[in-house]
């Protein structure tokens, strides 16, 4: 498959023949607000971060189709509860972003198109994607979005901070192969540099907790919903090991607490611990950092890689960002044909989007010298394999990390014993799948 951000965009074509009053296209989507700086731009290739990017890349695609009224609704994230109640009222926009974990709850009330022969039709077709944002996307046999990128949490690594504890060789980090060189290390860590090995937001951020949960308990292969979607399977060895690790770890002072996302941030910023666990969106901003020349991260002091391997196998939990498009039916032929061709205008310049961070959705662009000759894509490419959504069944997911992360919390900070936090995490989950 020749690469998509090789081809010109005056071959993405049309879908139709403009007619002489505009048509109008509805496009929903998280990802922040910059209308003070990107209002007005349309130079994709000079736009950095989400927000700007897309914005950008929104903007040019209307200024190339004076046909179509583009029509941006930004949503508080995630935008879900908005989006119910639009479809409730049968005023669904054309395109909205949409998680991969989400689409089954609206794939699964006949809320969505499938898109299986119109991303055929315009050059983006699932053979192409990589195998994660194809799973992201396939339910029950067909494909129910255009995927916008995988994305999953990382260990960025004070690089200099790692130095001064004795854990770089090469040039590269040292990174621990199981839950005791874990512990060794990050005991190293703290007595060469008096800080903590890792960095974390866990005041009122749950999701990280979840997050961690799934990676560890996949990394011993073992089910989180066994033969069953409906059914949580929580309460198991690996269960217990994956929370057992993030316990011993807070008991010996080896992470920073009582820090929510922005202190998290800020702190590593600052210099905080040695490893931020968060996700793949903070890649541009801190490799940025590492290039300044005063600061934590100055002068290369950033590396960044999945998360590692410290049970049977490579795995990472993983999700993603998707255009998708609900059902309507009152949306116009034209306006449908609008739709498709702005996918295909995305598909085109997804390049750009993987200037964020975030894995591209494309094979093509993975493989690509271009994409891995940017900075510590070429560490991050494994994760396109590795990256491991839930099953394509589970239901109700955003409520799930809820409920996995509390109790998560509630474990780690020994406010509760283990068995009994597993025990209710899956009680609490099941309630939850019993009553869709």
């Amino acid at each position: 498959m020749r690469a998509l951000w090789l081809l010109p965009l005056a071959l993405l074509g049309s879908c139709t023949q403009p007619g002489p009053e505009k048509t109008r296209l509805v496009i929903q989507r998280f990802f922040g607000a910059c209308e003070a700086q990107y209002g007005r731009a349309t130079d994709i290739a000079r736009a950095e971060g989400e927000c700007g990017i897309m914005t950008t890349m929104i903007n040019r695609f209307e200024a190339e189709n004076p046909g179509i009224e583009v029509v941006e609704n930004i949503v508080f994230w995630p935008g879900y509860d908005q989006l119910t109640a639009q479809l409730a009222a049968n005023d669904a926009p054309d395109l909205v972003t949409m998680h991969g974990s989400v689409i089954p709850d609206y794939q699964a009330r006949n809320l969505l198109e499938p898109l299986d022969g119109d991303l055929a039709a315009i050059g983006a077709p699932a053979a192409g994607f990589t195998n994660a944002a194809r799973a992201a996307v396939s339910v029950d046999g067909h494909v129910w979005g255009l995927p916008i990128d995988t994305w999953a949490p990382l260990w960025h690594i004070n690089m200099n901070l790692f130095r001064k504890a004795g854990l770089v060789r090469g040039g590269k980090p040292v990174l621990p192969r199981s839950p005791e060189e874990l512990y060794a290390q990050a005991q190293q860590f703290r007595e060469r540099t008096g800080k903590p090995y890792l960095v974390q937001g866990a005041a009122n951020e749950y999701a990280g907790f979840t997050r961690n949960f799934y990676t560890f308990v996949m990394q011993q292969d073992a089910p989180l919903f066994a033969g069953d979607p409906l059914r949580a399977n929580f309460r198991t060895d690996a269960g217990r090991n994956a929370l057992q690790l993030f316990k011993t770890i807070y008991d010996r002072d080896f992470t920073t607490k009582n820090q929510d996302y922005s202190a998290a941030v800020a702190g590593f910023l600052n210099g905080d611990g040695g490893v931020f666990l968060v996700g793949t969106w903070m890649v541009g901003t801190f490799d940025a950092k590492a290039r300044e020349r005063e600061g934590t991260l100055a002068n290369g002091g950033y590396a960044v890689v999945p998360y590692p391997r410290l049970f049977q196998k490579d795995a990472t939990f993983a999700d993603g960002h998707n255009w998708v498009m609900p059902r309507d039916s009152k949306r116009s032929s034209e306006e449908r044909a609008a739709a498709l061709k702005f996918l295909k205008f995305f598909a085109g310049n997804a390049a750009h989007w993987a200037r964020t961070g975030h894995l591209p959705a494309f094979q093509a662009i993975i493989d690509s010298p271009e994409w891995r000759a940017l900075p510590h894509r070429e560490g991050l490419a494994i994760l396109a394999t590795t990256g491991q959504p839930l099953p394509k069944g589970v239901r109700r997911q955003f409520p799930l990390e809820t409920i996995v992360g509390t109790e998560a919390a509630s474990a780690i900070s020994g406010a509760k014993p283990i068995d009994r936090t597993l025990s209710d995490m899956e009680r609490r989950a099941n309630a939850v799948l019993e009553n869709l």
